[in-house]
């Protein structure tokens, strides 16, 4: 008897889980079927919902039940992101989203040329994950501006500097072509000492300081060669940093027009899953508005 009354037990125990489960995937399926997108947020993360929607202090043990579609998240994600993009189009004008696989999407920033690959969409966590070095430059952009200076004013200050000096050295040819035929003649003079074992040892040491300038000589007229190149390298990469510099200032504009400044922007960043999810509440199926 005890032995029954045991299985009888953990027959109704598994039936309870199962019965758990099942009840989660229906509701996650009707709230699908009703357009109920907060909902499914809501079951794909209860811990956090309760946390940062309903601001609740009650503790929320993790069942685990959300683990149940972990392998069809790229499907929910796509589902979701219908509803999801076109609230961030209001809130963040100059965002544009591609779905470069199922429920995965890339962030470009703007619709200008040469715009940015930014990130990515995470549409499960209502994220931004931000491309950290793109960011960085954004955030320095922001930073150096109220210095009076873009994000590469000091590289292109330093290749500037570098293409001076090259040009100097070009410019300087005809010294130098004066200069090796002055210590030519120099040498010259110098062969022609008297070698007497006293003299031997003063005579050879201004043959090398000559032999030595003839060097230094020859070392700049190498680099005067190979200088308009150089200069032609500088200029692209100036070209580029200025792009750059370019398309910062189109980026930080789009900033201040929506959000006033850097620090709005990290703050709207930093509560979207919440304002995102709150925007839901009470809405009809299919029916997304934005408060601003």
């Amino acid at each position: 008897m005890e032995n029954q009354e045991q299985q009888a037990n953990a027959a109704d125990a598994l039936t309870q889980v199962i019965a758990n489960k099942l009840d989660y995937l229906s509701t996650m399926q009707a709230a699908v079927q009703h357009g109920d997108d907060r909902k499914i947020y809501e079951l794909l993360d209860q811990v956090r919902y309760y946390q940062e929607v309903k601001k609740t202090r009650a503790d929320r043990s993790v069942n685990h039940l959300a683990e149940l579609v972990d392998n069809i998240h790229p499907q929910i994600s796509h589902y979701l992101s219908d509803k999801l993009i076109d609230y961030l189009g209001h809130i963040y004008p100059f965002f544009y989203y591609e779905e470069f696989t199922t429920g995965m999407f890339h962030i470009y920033f703007g619709n200008w040329w040469d715009r940015r690959l930014f990130g990515d969409l995470d549409v499960i966590n209502v994220r931004f994950e931000f491309d950290k070095t793109e960011y960085q430059k954004l955030r320095d952009s922001f930073e150096l501006e109220g210095q009076g200076q873009r994000l590469n004013t000091s590289k292109i200050e330093a290749i500037s500097a570098e293409s001076e000096k090259l040009q100097e050295l070009v410019n300087a040819q005809p010294k130098r072509d004066n200069e090796k035929t002055q210590l030519r003649e120099q040498l010259k003079e110098n062969s022609g000492k008297s070698s007497m074992p006293w003299e031997s040892g003063k005579v050879k040491t201004e043959r090398q300081e000559i032999i030595d300038q003839l060097t230094e000589l020859a070392d700049a007229d190498e680099k005067a060669l190979n200088a308009h190149k150089l200069i032609k390298e500088n200029d692209d990469k100036i070209l580029v940093l200025s792009k750059e510099d370019t398309i910062l200032n189109y980026e930080k504009q789009s900033i201040r027009d929506a959000f006033d400044d850097f620090e709005h922007f990290e703050a709207h960043n930093a509560s979207l899953y919440a304002d995102y999810l709150n925007s839901l509440l009470g809405k009809s199926e299919g029916e997304v508005t934005v408060d601003d």
